[in-house]
């Protein structure tokens, strides 16, 4: 959908309903965030912590490439390198050279990282039902599921 009117030259303002939706839409997302993000340093963790640790065990062998990675959580390879490092030194991941990528690294969740995520993830559940979940009816969940269907095949 395009932002610019009909001569490209004049913004398309946003309608007062727009404008609330969007507005709204920023505060729920804030909201959520906050909460979740503020529950999860509780258990020793940051939201990219909890991000990459969920998803490497979700992975077969627990393993997924620096690249798949970063662009999962739409970071920088360099980004996700340095917070792997940090993650590397905590002892909940290592990282391995990747052999089908000579300037790559493969990710790989260790004992301790499983552990770690263990120990989080049913406080991390609960967060994510107080903060959200069980505020919406399962219609509710429905349309949200739909319309993140339709941002995410949008055209950027």
């Amino acid at each position: 959908m395009s932002t610019r009117s009909s001569d490209d030259r004049t913004p398309r303002w946003l309608s007062s309903d727009e404008e609330r939706a969007w507005r709204a839409f920023r505060r729920v997302v804030a909201a959520v965030q906050a909460g979740t993000v503020r529950d999860l340093v509780e258990v020793g963790l940051s939201e990219p912590d909890y991000e990459v640790l969920s998803t490497l065990s979700e992975r077969p062998g627990n393993t997924s490439t620096l690249h798949e990675q970063a662009a999962k959580m739409d970071w920088s390879r360099s980004r996700l390198s340095r917070h792997a490092g940090r993650m590397e030194e905590r002892g909940l991941l290592r990282r391995e050279p990747d052999p089908a990528d000579g300037r790559g690294c493969l990710l790989v969740l260790t004992e301790q990282g499983l552990d770690t995520l263990a120990e989080a993830a049913p406080a991390h559940v609960a967060s994510v039902r107080r903060h959200f979940i069980d505020r919406l009816a399962p219609e509710d969940l429905a349309a949200l599921e739909a319309i993140a269907r339709k941002v995410e095949g949008a055209e950027g």
